[in-house]
C-alpha cells in the first residue's frame, strides 16, 4: 500500500481494520514512525471502537523495534518464522486468522539487514500467504523513502495500491502459480542491489523447481548471470533454476560461459 498523505494513511488503515474486525480476525499493526497513539486515535475518529478491540486482545498495535526489529536487526528467516507463530497463536485463540499491517519506512535507515527487506518481500507470497490464514498489507510511505525504492519494494508483490512514479529500471515480482521470480526492464550494473535480492530469493526458495520468468527482461549482464547462477548452485541438486522465455543477452552468455548451464536450465529453447 503507496501513500503520500496522513488522509490516505488514515483511509487504507480504517478500511483493513474495519474489514478485519468485522471478519473475527486479530489485528496487529506494528508502527515505525507513527506514534501507536495516533494509530488508535484514527481509528476512533472514524467510528471504530479501537479501545474495546484493544481490551478483548483483538487489537494490538506495537513498533518494528518492539517487535520484528527488536533483536540485532532485521532478518527475513525469522520474520517468516513470526508469522507463522502469530497466526498460530491467534488461531488458538479462537480468531479466523491474523490481519496485520506493517510500516516499512525503517527499510530506507541504516537498520542491520534493511538490505535484506526486498528479498523478503519476494520470498514471504509463496512461504508465507500460500499457507497461511494471513493477510498483511505493507504500508510505504513516499514522504520517507524514494521513489526508485517505493517503486521496487512495491513491485515486489503480488497486488499493490498507489501509483508507481516512473517504474524502476529493474523490477522483480513473485509467480502466483509456481516457486519463482519474473523480472522486467535490464539487468545491469546499476541494478546490482536488485539482482543481489533476487538471487537471495531465489536461494531460501522451498526446495523443489524454481523458475524465472523473463519474458519482460529487456537485458541481462554477464555479473547478473553469475549471481543468480550462484544463487542456483547454492540450492539443492534435485531443485534446478529453470528459465522461461529467455532474452538473446542471457542465451549468448550462456554459450560464452557453458559452466552457468549446469545450474540455469532454459526451459523453451
Amino acid at each position: 500500500m503507496v501513500f503520500a498523505d496522513d488522509q490516505e494513511w488514515a483511509g487504507h488503515l480504517c478500511a483493513f481494520v474495519r474489514g478485519g474486525l468485522q471478519q473475527g480476525e486479530e489485528i496487529k499493526y506494528f508502527a515505525d514512525t507513527t506514534n501507536p497513539e495516533r494509530v488508535l486515535r484514527a481509528l476512533t475518529d472514524a467510528g471504530i471502537d479501537a479501545m474495546a478491540a484493544v481490551r478483548r486482545g483483538q487489537l494490538s498495535v506495537s513498533t518494528a523495534t518492539q517487535t520484528y526489529l527488536a533483536g540485532t536487526g532485521f532478518d527475513p528467516d525469522a520474520m517468516i518464522g513470526l508469522w507463522h507463530d502469530a497466526v498460530e497463536a491467534a488461531v488458538a485463540r479462537g480468531y479466523g486468522g491474523l490481519r496485520a499491517i506493517g510500516e516499512m519506512s525503517w527499510g530506507a535507515r541504516d537498520i542491520p539487514g534493511a538490505d535484506r527487506l526486498l528479498e523478503y518481500e519476494l520470498r514471504i507470497h509463496h512461504e508465507v500467504f500460500e499457507r497461511l490464514p494471513l493477510t498483511a498489507w505493507c504500508f510505504y510511505d513516499r514522504r520517507l523513502l524514494s521513489d526508485d525504492c517505493v517503486d521496487v519494494l512495491a513491485g515486489a508483490h503480488l497486488t499493490s495500491r498507489g501509483d508507481p512514479v516512473g517504474g524502476p529500471v529493474l523490477r522483480v515480482a513473485p509467480l502466483a502459480d509456481r516457486p519463482g521470480l519474473r523480472m522486467s526492464g535490464s539487468a545491469g550494473y546499476d541494478t546490482r542491489d536488485v539482482v543481489a535480492a533476487a538471487a537471495a530469493a531465489v536461494r531460501g526458495m522451498p526446495p523443489q523447481r524454481v523458475e524465472l520468468d523473463l519474458a519482460d527482461l529487456r537485458h541481462l549482464d554477464a555479473a547478473s548471470l553469475a549471481t543468480l547462477a550462484d544463487a542456483a548452485a547454492g540450492r539443492p541438486a534435485d531443485t534446478p533454476l529453470g528459465v522461461r522465455q529467455a532474452p538473446p543477452s542471457l542465451r549468448r552468455l550462456l554459450g560464452l560461459f557453458p559452466e552457468f548451464g549446469s545450474v540455469v536450465e532454459v526451459l523453451d529453447r
